[in-house]
């Protein structure tokens, strides 16, 4: 119960915070305040792609795993995590390397402030004490680049 309660704390304040995604000033808690039904937009058995720029990462959801990358560790870093939707999102939540790690997802629209693509949500990841803002979307599992599948042998390159 206390878990639950740390992960929705958690879930609100991460996307409280993905303004840096250079979303609408006026954007609040999305949806109408009196449905109380979990965010859909992410089925629980999607794959999620998520990346961020200055400093670079991306992540990667699929199958109750996450695995994070960096430019230092390009074959990233893979951890089983647990999900949480709430009405405003949907977030997910791990350890690494003795650090908490939480992705939160929320509405968009987000730019990446490098390419033209459009991304549906914003993303905030939290490693430990460090908050890094990106953008995310549904993938297909085929992806390529920084965040590659769980199978991936871990480097043995400190995280930042």
């Amino acid at each position: 119960m206390l878990r639950a309660a740390l992960l929705v704390a958690a879930l609100a304040g991460l996307i409280a915070s993905l303004g840096a995604c250079q979303r609408s000033p006026s954007a609040q808690m999305p949806g109408d305040p009196d449905d109380h039904r979990p965010w859909s937009a992410i089925p629980a058995d999607a794959v999620l792609v998520a990346s961020g720029t200055e400093p670079f990462w991306s992540a990667r959801v699929r199958d109750g795993h996450l695995t994070y990358a960096t430019p230092e560790r390009p074959q990233g870093v893979t951890l089983p995590v647990s999900r949480f939707a709430g009405r405003g999102g949907v977030s997910f939540s791990g350890e690494i390397e003795g650090r908490d790690l939480t992705l939160a997802v929320g509405p968009g629209p987000c730019s990446d402030g490098m390419s033209d693509r459009p991304w549906p949500y914003g993303a905030t990841l939290r490693l430990g004490e460090r908050v890094l803002s990106g953008c995310a979307r549904n993938g297909t599992g085929a992806e390529t680049g920084a965040a590659r599948a769980p199978e991936s042998a871990p480097s043995r390159t400190p995280l930042p």
